[in-house]
């Protein structure tokens, strides 16, 4: 019901505005607004969900190959396979590095984005962590009410289920 009600009131203001007198002047004249961004709509939705506050400025995004992510992650030579980094942030240059596969075309590939945007947001609040792996355990809560929304989790979405994501965010040392 709440996802149609944007549809409904469009659908009235145009219909109103077939009978209505014409506009006056300054209306037709006014200035086109550009829509929010997809960053400021993520990092408002991630504000609003999970008390981050908004970062002073939006991270650099970047795409990668696959092989560049995982060097990256676990230097050179690393015997990873590709598909197992598709995101990374760093922290320094406030920089999301997306693999060059990307598209953000679907709810689980913008979860990657709500992943990685909470780390910004994270960093640029000043949070601190015990070890790396804690700072992922807002970062995977988000992206798994990011995949809820569309009747996705990260198990059905990533093959995450709870045993990895758990071992994944304690820190072990």
């Amino acid at each position: 019901m709440r996802r149609s009600a944007p549809y409904i009131t469009t659908l009235v203001l145009g219909l109103s505005t077939m009978t209505a007198a014409p506009l006056p002047a300054t209306a037709q004249e006014g200035r086109m607004r550009d829509a929010p961004s997809l960053l400021d709509t993520l990092a408002l939705w991630l504000e609003a969900n999970f008390d981050l506050p908004r970062a002073a400025r939006d991270p650099r995004l970047v795409t990668l190959p696959s092989s560049e992510l995982v060097a990256m992650r676990y230097g050179v030579g690393a015997s990873v396979a590709p598909d197992r980094v598709v995101a990374l942030y760093e922290e320094t240059t406030g920089t999301i590095y997306l693999s060059d596969g990307w598209t953000g075309h679907s709810p689980a590939e913008l979860s990657i984005l709500v992943h990685e945007l909470v780390h910004h947001m994270q960093a640029m609040a000043g949070h601190r962590f015990a070890c790396p792996a804690a700072r992922e355990r807002l970062a995977y809560r988000a992206q798994d009410a990011w995949l809820a929304l569309f009747g996705e989790d990260l198990e059905t979405a990533f093959n995450l289920d709870p045993a990895m994501l758990l071992v994944g965010t304690v820190c072990t040392h």
